[in-house]
């Protein structure tokens, strides 16, 4: 299965238009997501819908899927009620209301009287939709918030902006949200207000290639190297990680475990004389080197950088004079380098230095948004409602890859699709999460995985592995080294994905859960 794409408002109502291109009329698509939804709510919630449905539905094209939903579940003899907002309707939702009452859906008024229910159908406002709800949507939307009930949303939770993921106003907090062809970004930006995400077929053609796409499971597991039976450390990568000042040895630490967790072959850690000592006693799968991590290199450790396949430089590096030269004539000497948290820091207010120390190199930066903040100041506020926007304009500048950490993260590289990743849970908002990205993706690196591809794909392992590790400490009490120690049952699970693939569930294509939060 092709990537699904993340799209936004605009895109979406772009692809529709390339469906009527295609000779696919909209009332059909209309009907496709209406029919899908409800196949979707009757498996979800079958103990609730003898309790009965409320559709709420608003005068747009959203409206119109709530009626067909109704019709759907009309048709099967369950009881089921539209509250609808009055006002001039769209096209196809006047078609869809008018078909729906002819077969004897019952109409009842927003503000009026309503039956008992066991569950709500929230079809107000779709995707387009701007700002805070009007004032009788907004009203709709609150009583729905008083009765307590669980909600699926159509296409994303009323009052929830599908571009920025920002509530105005009034807003729905769905415990399931259904959309068609692709998450939309608002999806990915609010998770707790989307609740679980199904994604269904509709039948629409192939989306655009340069839209941002979501990293799967499936993709991620593709992607991995392959080991062979005559494989020896040599072939599986060379990785040097380069960090750990005086009271910081725990994150070269992690990612030089999370390196080996990633396949990487050899394992150095190029670090200062206390930091050595600790990681010889705590760490015997590295070999440790001891170096200044300050100033210029020494010959022994540009040797060393030079000859590895990828370098990891940043975790733990700490601040101050000679760290930018430090980590501009090693990145030159690299052939592959991920660059991570202090060795970003290093070039606050340099980037001209940061984009001719990455030329010619496969580059990965990672930054959280501080360290984004720190190193691109211009975009920090398009960071914050499009990182999508943000992450893209940030590796024009930079010149390499772009890997921006946050919910969503965004992979971009210039010229090529920007990578989506919704995996992972708050347990990973933690002092290190990042050491053993940075690991992972020097080790995909080394194993010679092209810079978009290894970043991309770290990403998902650190995601996935976090929410393997939380299933079994809890989010709330995960630790860094909790997800290093589920990276055997990803693999696992990932070499099973390959084995057996899973049986379709038409029209569903993605199941996306709510984070863990406890």
């Amino acid at each position: 299965m092709s990537p699904l794409p993340v799209v936004s408002p605009e895109q979406s109502e772009q692809w529709d238009r390339l469906a009527e291109s295609a000779g696919i009329e909209l009332m059909t698509l209309m009907e496709v997501a209406g029919r899908g939804a409800a196949t979707v709510i009757a498996a979800r919630f079958p103990e609730l819908l003898a309790g009965g449905v409320l559709v709420a539905t608003g005068t747009g094209n959203n409206g119109g899927d709530g009626w067909v939903i109704a019709r759907a579940l009309h048709r099967l003899d369950l009881p089921v009620w539209v509250a609808a907002l009055t006002g001039t309707g769209s096209t196809l939702q006047l078609r869809a209301s008018a078909l729906a009452q002819q077969e004897g859906v019952r109409l009842v008024a927003p503000d009026g009287p309503w039956p008992a229910v066991a569950l709500i159908v929230d079809a107000i406002l779709g995707t387009g939709a701007r700002g805070a709800p009007r004032a009788a949507a907004a009203a709709l939307v609150e009583r729905i918030n008083d009765l307590g009930l669980p909600v699926v949303s159509i296409d994303g939770p009323t009052g929830v902006d599908m571009l920025t993921g920002a509530s105005h106003g009034a807003s729905i907090r769905a415990r399931l949200s259904v959309t068609f062809g692709g998450p939309r970004r608002g999806h990915l930006l609010a998770r707790d207000e989307t609740g679980d995400l199904i994604v269904i077929d509709i039948g629409h053609p192939p989306p655009m290639p340069e839209w941002p796409a979501l990293m799967t499971d499936l993709v991620a597991a593709a992607t991995l190297p392959r080991f062979h039976a005559s494989d020896h450390k040599g072939v599986r990568g060379r990785v040097v990680v380069v960090g750990g000042d005086a009271g910081m040895s725990g994150a070269i630490r992690l990612a030089g475990r999370a390196a080996f967790g990633g396949g990487a072959g050899l394992v150095f850690a190029a670090t200062s004389r206390v930091t050595a000592d600790a990681l010889v006693a705590a760490e015997p799968d590295l070999q440790v080197r001891t170096h200044s991590i300050e100033g210029a290199p020494s010959d022994e450790l540009r040797a060393l950088v030079t000859q590895a396949d990828a370098l990891v430089i940043g975790p733990g590096l700490g601040r101050g004079p000679g760290k930018r030269e430090f980590v501009h004539a090693l990145v030159r000497n690299a052939r592959a380098v991920v660059i991570d948290a202090d060795a970003l820091v290093a070039f606050a207010g340099a980037l001209p230095e940061l984009r001719a120390a990455v030329q010619d190199r496969f580059a990965v930066l990672t930054p959280h948004p501080g360290e984004f903040r720190a190193l691109f100041p211009h975009l920090a506020g398009e960071m914050e409602l499009d990182p999508w926007a943000a992450a893209a304009s940030a590796s024009d500048e930079a010149g390499c890859v772009v890997l921006l950490k946050g919910v969503p993260t965004v992979v971009a590289a210039t010229g090529k699709a920007i990578w989506t990743l919704a995996a992972g849970n708050p347990g990973l908002a933690t002092g290190g999460s990042g050491d053993i990205l940075s690991g992972l993706v020097g080790a995909l690196l080394g194993q010679h995985l092209d810079p978009v591809a290894a970043a991309s794909t770290g990403a998902q392992i650190l995601g996935r592995a976090a929410e393997l590790a939380a299933r079994r400490t809890t989010a709330r009490g995960l630790r860094p080294m909790d997800v290093v120690a589920a990276l055997p049952d990803l693999w696992r699970t990932w070499e099973a994905l390959l084995r057996v693939r899973s049986i379709p569930r038409p029209p569903v294509l993605l199941e996306l859960e709510r984070p863990l939060t406890t």
